[in-house]
């Protein structure tokens, strides 16, 4: 099969809509509903929103587009688009770093979908309004539990696995289609519940009342800094490979780029307006942490009239963002595995889902591992995954060339030269400097041990990718190499 005639067999959005959400749905999920709330709570609030807005701006709506723009130009998932720009050789262990990070960041999410999973449930049960329901109690309960936490791990790589055997169009579309502006309006519906309540107005005023001396602490703009590529999923491969299934006409700077970024602060900022009024209402801590979600609000819901109804509508909407996370970042192994393996649809289905199944199990036992993994591929893994993609852009591709030939086409935004700079220099250098960080500030703190372990495991993975893709490349003219003819 020639390249013309695998581009015209290669799947593709059913419509603008279902690709925007499918997009929004991956972009969208534990860390705008989990990680954001408790992220601004800690670092100043209406301070850290401020920052966040900005970076997010600068940094993540540039490299969107680059992501976007290279899957479409490609056609090909991760390695193959690492393939058709550098022609094969050692570059192509970059591809498989960007896959392999990929695996390892799902493998630790799957577990928090399954919370969600749980919680939602028991919201349909009506637990949480329950006589004498103790939301701590509950919590240890649940994930001390290992038969619990592995089954709803693995019923959420189940129910992955669902979706995804069907495609993009008639699976991952149809699903988001509908999950995601229930999520919206869940959301909002929570949001003007809470600012009715007495003493609600004071979290908006945390919100929207800044305290401007978080400006000038360098750890609130790494952390703002951290949750606009966290909750973006700048570099996790998942633009690149939704993009690759676009049209050769679809507008890549508006639904790649601009569309995701404002979605993706609008349903953050939902989730921070679905918080925090609940929060000052009933008197909790506003930097609760991870805590906030799962056990805070936890207690609120007794209190409100209709208690039950609300419980449903936050954790089953936050069920949604995470499940639709999901299936962005489980699809980037599928599209992968098929491409370079030949399997069909169902049989790479298969093996990426019990794979990231296998590999989740110490996470969903060990909520301690689980932070682990977090520490390590969150703060080295997924930036060296970032810098990986968009090296591609900014040195290989080359920016202007980008920008006029692939970006611009039929694009109803469109992108100026301010654009080359931000992808050739800003978001390499911003990335670099997060891995930076992330060795500097854990010297002689209790993260030091895994610090350590973080940057040699990433340095392993380096090395052992660029070996294993050097053999395979050098080995064998088919299928590996045909994707750069």
């Amino acid at each position: 099969m020639d390249e013309s005639e695998a581009r015209t067999a290669r799947e593709e959005w059913g419509s603008r809509f279902g690709f925007l959400m499918a997009m929004l749905g991956a972009m969208v999920g534990a860390g705008n509903i989990w990680r954001m709330p408790f992220t601004t709570g800690q670092n100043g609030g209406g301070a850290f929103l401020v920052i966040y807005v900005v970076l997010l701006y600068l940094i993540a709506i540039p490299g969107l587009m680059a992501e976007t723009m290279i899957g479409r130009y490609t056609n090909n998932g991760v390695i193959g688009t690492f393939r058709e720009l550098l022609g094969g050789g050692k570059g192509l262990g970059l591809g498989l770093v960007v896959l392999l990070v990929n695996v390892a960041l799902m493998s630790y999410y799957a577990p928090i979908i399954g919370w969600a999973f749980y919680y939602a449930g028991h919201s349909l049960l009506l637990t949480f309004t329950q006589a004498g329901f103790q939301p701590q109690a509950f919590w240890d309960g649940f994930i001390s539990s290992p038969m619990l936490v592995i089954g709803m791990h693995t019923l959420t790589m189940a129910g992955l696995a669902g979706v995804l055997v069907f495609g993009i169009r008639r699976g991952i579309e149809r699903v988001v289609k509908w999950m995601i502006p229930l999520l919206v309006v869940a959301l909002i519906a929570v949001g003007v519940r809470g600012i009715t309540l007495p003493g609600g107005m004071d979290g908006l005023a945390f919100i929207f009342t800044p305290d401007w001396t978080y400006l000038t602490r360098g750890s609130t703009w790494v952390a703002a800094l951290g949750q606009a590529l966290f909750s973006t999923g700048l570099g996790w491969g998942i633009a690149l490979t939704y993009g690759s299934y676009l049209g050769r006409y679809d507008d890549v700077p508006l639904g790649g780029g601009l569309f995701t970024a404002v979605g993706n602060t609008s349903i953050g900022l939902l989730a921070v307006f679905a918080t925090f009024p609940a929060v000052f209402a009933f008197g909790l801590e506003p930097s609760a942490g991870s805590n906030l979600l799962f056990i805070s609000l936890a207690e609120v819901f007794p209190q409100l009239a209709g208690g039950w109804m609300w419980a449903i509508v936050f954790f089953v909407s936050f069920f949604f963002a995470t499940f639709t996370s999901g299936l962005g970042i489980t699809e980037v192994g599928v599209t992968t595995v098929a491409e370079e393996t030949g399997l069909s649809r169902t049989g790479a289905v298969l093996a990426v889902c019990g794979a990231i199944w296998l590999l989740g199990l110490p996470s969903a036992y060990s909520s301690s591992f689980l932070g682990q993994m977090d520490f390590m591929f969150g703060t080295f893994g997924l930036p060296l995954a970032t810098l990986s993609i968009i090296a591609l852009v900014a040195w290989k591709l080359g920016p202007e060339r980008a920008r006029v030939i692939e970006l611009n086409r039929c694009a109803g935004v469109y992108v100026g030269q301010w654009w080359n700079p931000v992808v050739k220099y800003v978001v390499p250098l911003v990335v670099v400097f997060i891995l930076g960080y992330g060795v500097v500030s854990s010297i002689g703190t209790e993260n030091q041990t895994l610090m350590i372990l973080g940057v040699a495991l990433m340095a392993t993975l380096v090395l052992g990718s660029t070996a294993v893709m050097s053999v395979i490349d050098g080995a064998s003219g088919t299928p590996a190499s045909e994707g750069g003819e």
